[in-house]
């Protein structure tokens, strides 16, 4: 079992650093990197759904910390496979709950699930577009508690964040 685990960290990491490799063609112009882009993002969401299945959610303590972090990544970025990211973020919120995982990833991975269903997000993570230099978010259910339910999870106000953005 030792073993499984270690090899799954191992792929989890992998996985993650083949997303950062290909991450540019998400945004691209060119066609082919997009669907470089968008064939690597199926390919593992459907093995996260297995790892899933099997193991529920990857945490630090199953898989260590940089393994975590990549699952999380992997459902981050499964964005044409609802389901996959539905289950991710039910699996996540029972391991936050249970103080396996940590809930800065999970209000990520509520946002993204959010927009991607078409409904507004809550703590303003997603950025639809940039308008007039500054970054816009999707829209969001509390725009007036923004900072405010940041800050609960851990996530710098949003002022800060979309700065980050706006000087790359």
């Amino acid at each position: 079992m030792a073993q499984d685990i270690t090899a799954l960290a191992a792929e989890l990491v992998d996985m993650a650093a083949a997303d950062h490799r290909l991450a540019a063609g998400a945004n691209s112009d060119d066609p082919a990197e997009q669907l470089a882009w968008r064939r690597l993002t199926a390919r593992h969401g459907d093995r996260l759904r297995e790892i899933m299945d099997e193991y529920g959610w990857p945490t630090a303590e199953l898989v260590g910390e940089e393994a975590a972090r990549a699952a999380w990544l992997v459902a981050q970025h499964a964005d044409r496979q609802l389901d996959v990211q539905r289950r991710a973020l039910q699996l996540m919120q029972q391991a936050v709950s249970a103080g396996s995982a940590g809930p800065r990833e999970l209000a990520f991975l509520r946002d993204r699930t959010l927009v991607n269903e078409g409904r507004k997000q809550v703590y303003g993570t997603q950025i639809a577009g940039v308008k007039d230099g500054a970054p816009v978010p999707w829209p969001c259910e509390e725009p007036e508690r923004l900072d405010e339910l940041r800050a609960e999870v851990g996530i710098e106000p949003f002022d800060e964040y979309v700065a980050r953005f706006s000087s790359a």
